[in-house]
This record gives structure tokens, sequence and C-alpha cells, in this order.
């Protein structure tokens, strides 16, 4: 498995790739309310990343048909935005974004609350982000991948969540998936070991009851098996001789 490491020039590329994603989710993130389509949505990412002079790199990705994954309670991941589905009161969005600054690509989901939300929904958003802040507590030179999933595991499963197991985190560079593949449920090997210079999409997703899934009919939107709620939370981030440094965060 090759990993790549990111030169010092490569770095500044995505760390700018991630600032600007960072804005893209900061502005979503205060435009969602009651009565929006996931279409409004998805037209307002891409409009934002467009005025950075970005490409949004989901659009057309493998087929998919917009830039911006809408996902909708009890959808996972890969919700494809549509005029017809309308926000209200109490649901929970997923935004997965990314976006391609001068060759190099950033890539991080939020899940946001439309309106008020109940307790258990609330509780399953601050724990789906909270997980992937005690996952990157591991994610240091000189320890392994799998630390990172661990940590997840060990953090999620004492709230008796399901962690979805059919989608992982992954590299991200000059392309959008690159090696390794990060699992944030428990490992039972090593994987590499963590260099200065790796950038990883950590992305836990994680689900309030069961943590199996099922792909609908237009062959992209992830829900799960028993229709309870899913959250979703990702950055990217660089792997420094020190603390790591989450890249896709409005500075």
């Amino acid at each position: 498995m090759a990993v790549t490491i990111k030169s010092a020039r490569e770095i500044a590329l995505m760390r700018e790739a991630g600032r600007l994603l960072g804005i893209v989710h900061e502005e979503l993130g205060r435009a969602i309310r009651p009565g929006m389509s996931t279409k409004d949505i998805d037209r307002l990412g891409e409009k934002l990343i467009r005025s950075f002079g970005c490409t949004p790199n989901f659009l057309h990705y493998q087929g998919y048909p917009a830039s911006i994954c809408v996902s909708v309670n009890e959808e996972v991941v890969h919700g494809i935005p549509r005029e017809d589905h309308i926000l209200k009161e109490g649901d929970i969005v997923s935004l997965d974004a990314g976006l391609i600054y001068k060759g190099y690509h950033s890539d991080a989901a939020r899940t946001h609350r439309v309106g008020k939300v109940s307790p258990e929904a609330e509780k399953l958003i601050a724990v789906t982000k909270q997980s992937f802040f005690e996952g990157i507590k591991k994610a240091r030179a000189g320890n392994h991948l799998y630390d990172i999933s661990n940590a997840i595991d060990a953090y999620v499963t004492s709230y008796g969540y399901g962690i979805v197991r059919a989608l992982v985190g992954h590299g991200i560079g000059t392309k959008l998936h690159e090696e390794p593949q990060i699992p944030n449920f428990a490992q039972r090997r090593k994987g590499v070991r963590l260099q200065p210079g790796m950038t990883l999409a950590i992305e836990p997703m994680i689900n309030m009851g069961t943590a199996e899934v099922v792909w609908l009919d237009d062959d992209w939107t992830v829900v799960t098996e028993d229709g309870a709620y899913s959250a979703h939370y990702e950055n990217t981030v660089l792997i420094t001789d020190g603390e790591p440094e989450i890249l896709t965060l409005p500075l």
C-alpha cells in the first residue's frame, strides 16, 4: 500500500483547499432552515465553491450528479439533492463536500440540525463529531493508522451506536480517494505507520441503531437498514511532527 507523502509545496496547496472548503461548510450551515430543498443546498454549495475559483470534486465523480452530497435523517451518505426533498423542523442533514484547488483535493462533512431537533438526535450529532476528535488524538507520527480506527470505535461503542462498516475514510491529495483506507471500527492489525506529510480524510459515519446499511435504487444513496438516524463528521487531516493539523476548518 503506497501512501503519498506531501511536500511542503503540496501541503500549502492542500491547506488552502481545506481552508476554502471550511468556509463553504460554514456558509452552508448558516443557510440551512426548514422549507429549503436539498437541491437549494447543492446550488448554494456549488456557487460558493466556484466563487473561489475552485471545482466541486464530487460533481460527475463516478457519475454522481451533484456538487454536494445531502443526506437527511436515515440517509447515511451520498444523498442526491432534489427539488422535491424539502427540509422540515426536526430533521438532521449531513453535508459531504469537497473541492479542487490548483489540482489538490479537500474533503469534509458536517451534520446539521434543521431547526430544533430531538435530544436523541442532538446526542447522535455530538457523539459523531467527538468520535472524530477522539480518533485524531492518535493521528500522530509514529503511531499506526488503525490506532485512529480503534479510538473511534472505543468511544462510539460506549454509547451503543452502530458504526458503519461498509464505508470508510481514505487518503487524499491529487486524487479525491488515495490510499490508505481508514475504517472507523476496531481492527486487529496495526496498519501503516503514520508519517509527517500524510493527508487523511477521517470520517466517522455513526447510526443511532444498527450499523447495517443498504443502497437505494439510485445506486448512490446509502440509508440505515432499520431507518434510524445517521450522522457524519469528516475533516482532511495532515500528519505532522507534532499535533495533527485539521485542514478543513475556516481560519
